[in-house]
């Protein structure tokens, strides 16, 4: 028998592996909002990618309605979590498994203080997309990998179960045995790119080609791994390396979902990005100038939003 799943939110993540999960046939149910189940019951879920497109008819529903899940794919900004987290009980049977997206490290915390640890696996995912002003999911690059693993570092069977669910899907699913140190690295390469993007307003291109983008972006990065290291986390000794490789290989054109948000005027992740990194540092007391630019830039940004919207 198929596994059901819940996914949270039709956005570029979550409308995008969810669809692709219902592209291929498996029991697939949106939770969505009011406004967003309007659009996507107007127009459908429409996947525009570079690794095929489609248009799909998805089951869809709001919080307060009925329905059991085995995996709830959670892909959620990191400052809607706190709302949403209520929301979730009521669709999870004692197997349920939340299976997270987020960007950072924090949300795993905040998940494991609302619900049994043993419930929340690690997850991951490198895409390249956005929502259009239709409510169209634009994927624009060839990665769409997810990756999903016990934090234990066991290979269960709940995480093959939710893996052989992906086997016939349109985009790349593994599964991992060291997901704790996968997931550190995607946070400190999506903390270098949405820094770096949004500090100098713009695309990597522009920063990697000068002088002084490079030698910033160096440091941020050995910035960055300093105040893993201080967590006790087993992380490897190629991080800043690996790191630096996966910038140098972007396209020139390429901005971190963060500075994409940053040019509609939508809210950011400051606080659970680099904010998280900093009272990491705080704590052990890091010097991290780079990362407070980049907090700073930030919390400007934020407060301009606020005062434009009186």
């Amino acid at each position: 028998m198929g596994l059901k799943f819940l996914i949270v939110g039709a956005g570029a993540v979550g409308g995008y592996f969810g669809g692709r999960l219902l592209e291929a046939g498996e029991d697939v149910t949106f939770l969505v909002r009011p406004k967003r189940r309007k659009q996507l019951e107007k127009t459908g879920l429409v996947l525009k990618s570079v690794k095929g497109d489609a248009t799909l008819d998805p089951p869809l529903i709001e919080k307060r309605e009925t329905g059991i899940f085995d995996v709830i794919l959670l892909s959620t900004k990191a400052y809607q979590l706190d709302n949403v987290l209520p929301e979730l009980t009521g669709f999870m049977h004692k197997e349920t498994v939340i299976l997270p997206l987020l960007n950072g490290m924090e949300h795993l915390e905040t998940l494991d203080r609302y619900f049994n640890k043993d419930v929340v696996l690690g997850g991951l995912c490198f895409i390249e997309s956005t929502l259009t002003n239709e409510g169209h999911i634009l994927h624009t690059s060839s990665g769409h990998r997810l990756t999903v693993g016990e934090r234990n570092g066991e290979m269960s069977e709940r995480v093959k179960r939710i893996a052989a669910s992906f086997d016939k899907t349109n985009a790349d699913v593994r599964t991992s045995i060291h997901i704790s140190e996968e997931m550190w690295r995607k946070y400190l390469f999506i903390a270098t790119l949405s820094g770096i993007t949004t500090l100098f307003n713009g695309p990597v291109g522009p920063i990697r080609d000068s002088d002084e983008g490079r030698a910033f972006t160096h440091q941020l990065i050995d910035e960055i791994v300093t105040v893993i290291r201080h967590t006790g986390e087993p992380i490897g000794n190629d991080f800043a390396d690996k790191a630096w490789r996966q910038v140098m290989k972007l396209s020139d054109e390429t901005k971190a979902s963060m500075q994409k948000d940053k040019e509609k005027g939508l809210p950011v992740e400051a606080d659970h990005i680099p904010g998280y990194l900093l009272r990491l540092a705080e704590v052990n007391e890091c010097f991290t100038p780079f990362l407070q630019a980049i907090y700073a830039n930030l919390k400007v940004y934020d407060q301009w939003r606020k005062d434009d919207s009186r």
